[in-house]
């Protein structure tokens, strides 16, 4: 099952295993996402982030020196470029961070009020975005889970995706989908046997990108010891989404999205130790186990 509120800080004492980490952080630009490129770039991870707005991209890129994608992951023809370029730039993926959100309606309003259009949209950045995304790179995710180095998709969530809050609908409804996904993802790939999945540009060997109008149908088996799907809600955090979704809020009692980013970091950081020293302690599969990115009906 994915790993939920576990949020504890990494240990000081340890070489850092962040250092050189390949990521993907979608929403880079702003609140959490842009704490999260600080962080890791901070700790010498190598970092590609995703947004939609062209001069935030271009700044934000000159002031980590991430590499910066222009995309929006509610668009179903955005995911594929986006996992091109982030796989290209970055040699490979280890880490996925489906941070990009969308409140819904606002102001926030009740179910019966909700446009049917801002349903689709909260559902469309909140589930079918990461769905696709992950879907695409999860070939180059296989191909670092089996080169040894562990692969992590981590979901923020929220605990709106657990607790019925009213005005929350589509926000809510569509983070408790992620939430569930993320457990379902983690117990197919714990599944001892393959599972088969259709489409792909595949990204095979070190997760170089092929031609996107390339199909394939693979068998994929990834277990459970090699790659590890998180669910973890952040808190509420003094972030732009906040102060749109409760604007009378006092920014105070808010946690600051740098202390979020640092608690989410060491998650991921927990997470791939674990996956390693279990794969260290595993005999090696001489039967290469091909990635593939598929394509989203």
């Amino acid at each position: 099952m994915a790993a939920t509120h576990n949020l504890e800080g990494p240990d000081p004492n340890r070489s850092d295993p962040i250092a050189d980490l390949r990521v993907v952080i979608t929403g880079g630009t702003s609140g959490l996402g842009l704490a999260l490129v600080h962080e890791l770039v901070a700790r010498g991870a190598r970092v590609a982030f995703v947004a939609r707005d062209p001069s935030r991209v271009e700044r934000t890129a000159s002031g980590t020196g991430a590499h910066g994608i222009v995309g929006d992951v509610s668009r179903k023809e955005d995911i594929h470029p986006i996992a091109l370029q982030a796989v290209g730039r970055l040699g490979g993926l280890d880490v996925l961070i489906n941070n990009a959100s969308s409140l819904g309606p606002v102001p926030l309003r009740p179910l019966g009020d909700t446009d049917c259009e801002d349903l689709e949209q909260a559902l469309a950045t909140n589930l079918f975005g990461p769905f696709r995304l992950t879907r695409a790179l999860l070939g180059a995710l296989a191909a670092s889970a089996r080169e040894g180095r562990g692969a992590v998709v981590l979901n923020v969530s929220s605990d709106a995706a657990i607790n019925a809050y009213p005005g929350w609908g589509a926000y809510g409804a569509s983070k408790a989908a992620l939430h569930h996904l993320s457990r379902i993802w983690q117990e197919e790939l714990s599944a001892t046997k393959p599972y088969h999945c259709a489409g792909a540009p595949a990204f095979g060997g070190s997760a170089a990108a092929e031609s996107s109008n390339e199909a394939a149908s693979v068998g994929v088996h990834q277990s459970a010891h090699g790659m590890r799907f998180l669910s973890l809600d952040p808190g509420d955090m003094d972030t732009p989404l906040h102060a749109l979704a409760v604007p009378d809020a006092d920014p105070t009692t808010l946690k600051p999205p740098a202390d979020a980013a640092r608690e989410l970091v060491g998650a991921i950081e927990r997470a791939l130790l674990d996956l390693r020293s279990s794969l260290q302690a595993q005999p090696r599969n001489s039967e290469r186990v091909e990635g593939v990115a598929t394509a989203c009906a």
